[in-house]
């Protein structure tokens, strides 16, 4: 599928959808609790659909719901898989699950497509045998064979992607014995905020140690069946955030909680920086976004934000839609210290500098990010995805304020998080036709 988009205006509300972080986290520990837990308001999506079905391979009871999931868990007693797990394009629950399924006495497959295959896994399974697990892999991608069970030990696990470290404190609380994990140097640490906010809702025992770069778990713990309601997520929010912006629109985004520990919520800020009126609602539950900060009375210009320079480290799926805030701004914009975005579902750097460059964008890639010079304009072009859902979603705004026509190739892996994504801005007055 591909969409078209012209030059927009938006105006509206729009209802961010549920965390695909806290969703996944909680059907793992769902998995590994004993008892029936109830999941409120998840992400139905792509990513999270594969981590349902990864629960169900394993043994898991799952009762799917319009605005809940009921998950039986097996206190970490998984079954050994009849097939192979395809886990789609789901780099959090591949990474989540490899470590889980290791604490079983079980050998496990995993697979997906062929971005998740391009997806370096290699630390993660020299930690898991480290701890006891037997790997085969394909040079350290997919098609992973994980063989447990964990006895749990002094680990040391690379940092560059978050995923990793989070893996390895939601499965060793279950292990025999106690866990020293060290991380030299720990990239997006708000993402392992979120696993410590699980862990601490659930009373698991451990200590953490300066910024992150060493955890102790005790061993012998359990998780306990929950009822939760899962936050919005504020990576999807941050496009709303960016269209009011671009565009110079006015835009409610609605169920945001801000005192979540996700860590985008500071793109909110950074908006603001380049001068974008953010307004939160007394119960931080609403954020009014108001784009028009430009004096140009002339709203089919390009709104004019202020450059900045922006270290990226905790916030790295932020990215794409920076990248097209900067070259809409006034100057030149700096992102840095975020090398792991190349080893997303993408390269999203290099993909980034060269579709929004065929836009017209000057744009010089770094080791760690880009420099982004501001553009008068932008022009009309046709443009790939890569299958990148924050790409695709990032260059169909970035079409809003385009001349002529944009057209976004393979748009619908925007389905990954945002399943919404393209009825929800329609409704707010952003022309896109989807063909």
């Amino acid at each position: 599928m591909k969409a078209v988009v012209k030059k927009s205006h938006v105006s509206g509300n729009i209802i961010v959808p549920g965390s695909k972080s806290h969703t996944i986290r909680a059907i793992a520990i769902a998995c590994l609790a004993e008892g029936q837990s109830k999941i409120i308001n998840p992400l139905i999506s792509e990513d999270t659909i594969s981590a349902l079905n990864a629960a169900k391979a394993l043994g898991v009871k799952v009762v799917e719901h319009d605005h809940y999931w009921l998950i039986n868990g097996v206190n970490g007693n998984f079954n050994q898989p009849e097939n192979i797990i395809d886990l789609g394009n789901s780099g959090t629950t591949l990474r989540l699950f490899s470590a889980m399924a290791a604490t079983s006495n079980i050998a496990v497959t995993f697979d997906g497509d062929e971005s998740l295959r391009s997806r370096p896994m290699q630390p993660l399974l020299s930690a898991l045998e480290q701890l006891g697990a037997k790997v085969t892999s394909n040079n350290g991608r997919c098609p992973i064979t994980i063989t447990g069970p964990l006895s749990g030990g002094n680990v040391t696990v690379d940092g560059t992607t978050s995923q990793y470290t989070s893996a390895l404190l939601i499965s060793t609380p279950l292990l025999k014995e106690d866990s020293v994990i060290e991380i030299p140097k720990l990239n997006e640490v708000p993402y392992v905020d979120i696993t410590l906010q699980w862990l601490k809702s659930q009373n698991i025992q451990y200590k953490a140690y300066n910024y992150y770069d060493k955890f102790e778990v005790e061993a012998n713990q359990a998780y306990s069946a929950f009822t939760s309601h899962i936050p919005a997520d504020f990576s999807t929010a941050t496009f709303p955030l960016l269209a009011a912006a671009i565009t110079q629109g006015d835009v409610v985004i609605e169920n945001l909680d801000f005192s979540d520990a996700q860590g985008d919520k500071e793109v909110f800020n950074l908006f603001t920086e380049m001068g974008v009126k953010v307004e939160r609602g007394t119960t931080n539950l609403i954020s009014n976004i108001h784009g028009k900060y430009n004096t140009d009375p002339d709203n089919n210009s390009i709104a004019k934000l202020k450059a900045l320079k922006i270290d990226l480290n905790s916030t790295p799926d932020a990215l794409p839609a920076i990248a097209v805030a900067a070259a809409c701004c006034n100057g030149t914009t700096i992102i840095h210290n975020v090398a792991q975005a190349r080893i997303k579902e993408t390269d999203r750097i290099a993909c980034m500098a060269k579709e929004l460059g065929k836009m017209g964008a000057k744009i010089t890639e770094t080791p760690d990010g880009m420099i982004i010079e501001g553009s008068d304009k932008l022009t009309g072009a046709i443009v790939n995805s890569y299958d990148d859902h924050r790409i695709a979603m990032a260059l169909t705004i970035a079409g809003m304020v385009a001349e002529g026509e944009t057209t976004i190739l393979d748009c619908e892996c925007a389905a990954v998080t945002y399943p919404n994504f393209f009825d929800d801005f329609i409704k707010i007055g952003a022309d896109i036709t989807l063909k």
